[in-house]
Order: structure tokens, then C-alpha cells, then sequence
């Protein structure tokens, strides 16, 4: 038996230059009305891809990371460049360090956090938690989801029940709303997703894993995504046998 989750088994990432591509013109969209675009993104792996990225675009805006956590993960990475694939190493030969550059800054203290809540755009934030669950991106988007100058990027999946769900649904709606520490906070925000920077794989991705099993399961078990993502990977391996 294959128990396989199915976060994205109703749909596919896109490519990581169609993917950078996409970022750029959701930055450049957003921060031309000199506003801040928060990003929720969870400490490990995200955050990093984020800072990989946005370096790659060279924006040249502040980018804040208001994550003491993602903060202490990035030297992680940081400290274990021999691990690092071919492209980031020949960055760092060039002299430019993959997930360090010039308009990018550390916010650690508690006081420095409180400080950046009073900035003005344009700027890029990124904190956690990555669905609006806790953690300091709560206190961003309290100050700046009610300004319409301001825009909200999720680059992973919002669950069910999070305040990171409602605000994708609500932002679509007339007098749309969220909940955050128990206060009403009306969205005038833009709201944008771009789901490849999740870490979970897609259909496509899903599909091919199991395709290249050497002994094809007899049974499989979807688990961990809503019913008409598990219903559509359910139809396409169904042929395959045993879905």
C-alpha cells in the first residue's frame, strides 16, 4: 500500500522561469504605487528560496525579514555552501553570495520588529507564519491590510480554517474580511498566490513519483488535500492501478 498526499493533486506549478518571471511582474505591479508587499513564509526552505530569488530579479527596494527563526535557518544555509547545487556555487564564485544582497535586512529584536510596523513602502516584508497562523506577520498585516495601497503575496498553500484561506477567499469578495487575534480587519489589500514555491510536489510531479516505483502499489491511499484535489489525482491514477 502507497499512502500519497495530494496538497496539489488538482493542479501544476509553474516552472521556475515562468515561476521568477511571474514574481517580477507581481513586484513591480504592487510596488509601483509605493506600497508594501507582505509575504507569509514559512522559516525553512521558503524564505530562503525567496531571498535566492528575489536576489536573481536584483529588486532594489528594502527587503525586510521580520523572522528570527527563517533568520537563523539562513545562516544555516549560509554556512553549508559545499551542500549547494552547481548554480548558487558559481554565484558565490562570481562574488555574489546567493542569499545575501545589497537592499536586503535582518530583523531580529522585538523592538526592531515594532519599529518596521510604522515603515512606509515601498518594501518588501517577509515573516511568518507562512498561513497567517501566528507569528510577527500577524502584526503586519493588522497595520497594512486595510490599505489598498499595499499587497499580500502567499508562495504556499493556505489550509482550510487559517486566516491565510480567508483572506484569499474573502479578498474576492465585496466587504471582505479576516479575523486576526480576534479583531476584524476589513481587506483592502490586493491578494496574490503563486503556488510554485510550495514544497509540496504537484500532480505532475505526484504522478511521475509513482510512476517510477519499481514495484507498483497494489492499493494507494490519498491523504493530507481537500476532496476535489484527491478526487482529480484519483482520476488520473486511476489508470495507473489501484488508486
Amino acid at each position: 500500500m502507497l499512502i500519497l498526499e495530494s496538497t496539489y493533486g488538482d493542479r501544476n506549478h509553474e516552472g521556475r522561469k515562468s515561476r521568477i518571471e511571474v514574481l517580477r511582474k507581481i513586484l513591480d505591479r504592487a510596488l509601483d504605487d509605493g506600497g508594501i508587499v507582505y509575504i507569509p513564509a514559512f522559516s525553512l526552505g521558503r524564505t530562503q528560496e525567496l531571498i535566492y530569488e528575489l536576489d536573481r530579479i536584483g529588486t532594489n527596494v528594502p527587503v525586510f525579514i521580520d523572522s528570527p527563526l527563517g533568520l537563523e535557518i539562513t545562516k544555516i544555509y549560509s554556512s553549508l555552501s559545499e551542500y549547494w547545487d552547481k548554480e548558487a556555487k558559481e554565484l558565490k564564485g562570481k562574488g555574489d553570495h546567493p542569499v545575501d544582497f545589497k537592499n536586503l535586512y535582518s530583523v531580529e529584536r522585538f523592538r526592531d520588529h515594532k519599529t518596521l510596523l510604522e515603515l512606509e513602502g515601498p518594501s518588501i516584508v517577509i515573516a511568518g507564519s507562512g498561513m497567517c497562523t501566528g507569528g510577527r506577520i500577524i502584526d503586519h498585516l493588522k497595520a497594512g491590510i486595510g490599505n489598498g495601497e499595499n499587497d499580500i503575496l502567499f508562495v504556499g498553500y493556505q489550509a482550510k480554517g487559517t486566516p491565510g484561506r480567508d483572506i484569499l477567499k474573502y479578498s474576492k469578495r465585496p466587504g471582505g474580511y479576516v479575523v486576526l487575534d480576534g479583531e476584524r480587519f476589513d481587506i483592502k489589500t490586493s491578494v496574490h498566490a503563486l503556488s510554485g514555491y510550495s514544497a509540496h510536489a504537484d500532480q505532475k510531479g505526484l504522478i511521475a513519483w509513482v510512476e517510477a516505483m519499481g514495484e507498483k502499489p497494489g492499493e494507494i491511499k490519498l491523504v493530507h488535500g481537500e476532496a476535489g484535489a484527491q478526487r482529480a489525482l484519483y482520476e488520473e491514477l486511476g489508470s495507473e492501478g489501484g488508486a
